[in-house]
């Protein structure tokens, strides 16, 4: 399952957010958004978990929770439509 994760704080590393969602089972891969022109992040992810049920723990325990203080959003990436 694909997972957004928004509302990251600007300092957040593409490895600080796998060991946080590894603590819920296996990452495939985590992305974080960076603006082309600073270098920067855009302070939101795409996290992709090959298992469903432990996505959707992720989710569940996640989303609502704090980290590097802000508040995360964690949900199912839903296709551009």
């Amino acid at each position: 399952m694909n997972l957004y994760i928004g509302n990251l704080s600007y300092n957040v590393r593409e490895g600080d957010l796998k060991s946080v969602m590894e603590e819920y089972g296996t990452v495939a891969s985590v992305k974080l958004i960076m603006d082309r022109e600073t270098r920067r992040s855009k302070g939101f992810a795409f996290v992709e978990m090959p298992n469903d049920e432990e996505a959707q723990r992720a989710i569940k325990e996640l989303n609502g929770a704090e980290y590097v203080n802000r508040t995360m959003v964690v949900k199912e990436a839903l296709p551009k439509a």
